[in-house]
C-alpha cells in the first residue's frame, strides 16, 4: 500500500492582487550588472534602485510617496566610477544611505528629505582600501555607525 504525501504549505489560503499601474514604478532603468546582491532597497521614506548608467555607476532614490512614471531625467545620485553593485540603507537613520561598486570604494550618502532635484554626486564619506571591487554592503542591526564593506571572492574547483 503506498501512501502519497504531500507537503502542507502555510501559505495556501493566500493570495496576491497586483498592484494598480499608479501605485506601482514605471520606467525604471534597473542595472543590468550580474552580483549576487539586490538591486534595489527600502526604508520608511525612499527606495533606492540601481540603475544603468553611462560613465560609472549611479542609482536613483524616490520617496515612497512619489509612485508611477519615473522621468527618464530624475536626478540620479552619481559618484562612483564603476558599476554600483549593492546598497543598503542605514537603520538608524533614515536619510543615510550606503553604497559599493567595482571601483574598489564604499561611499556613504546623505539623502535630503525631500526627492532630489538635482544630482547628488558629493558622499559624506569615502571608504577606500580595497584592492578588488566591493561587491557587499551592509549596516549592523544594532550598533550606530559601523558598516560592513566586503569583497566577494570567486573560487574556480
Amino acid at each position: 500500500m503506498s501512501r502519497s504525501i504531500v507537503r502542507q504549505s502555510k501559505f495556501r489560503h493566500v493570495f496576491g492582487q497586483a498592484v494598480k499601474a499608479e501605485q506601482g514604478y514605471d520606467d525604471i532603468r534597473v542595472s543590468k550588472v550580474t552580483w549576487d546582491s539586490s538591486f534595489c532597497a527600502v526604508n520608511p521614506k525612499f527606495l533606492a534602485v540601481i540603475v544603468e548608467s553611462s560613465g560609472g555607476g549611479a542609482f536613483l532614490v524616490l520617496p515612497l510617496s512619489k509612485t508611477g512614471r519615473v522621468d527618464k531625467n530624475y536626478p540620479l545620485v552619481i559618484g562612483h566610477s564603476g558599476p554600483v553593485l549593492d546598497i543598503d540603507w542605514c537603520p538608524h537613520d533614515d536619510n543615510i544611505l550606503a553604497s559599493c561598486s567595482e571601483d574598489c570604494t564604499a561611499m556613504v550618502w546623505q539623502i535630503p528629505d525631500h526627492s532630489l532635484t538635482r544630482p547628488l554626486s558629493d558622499p559624506i564619506v569615502v571608504l577606500e582600501g580595497h584592492s578588488k571591487r566591493v561587491g557587499i554592503v551592509t549596516w549592523h542591526p544594532t550598533a550606530r555607525n559601523i558598516l560592513l564593506t566586503a569583497e566577494k571572492h570567486v573560487c574556480v574547483l
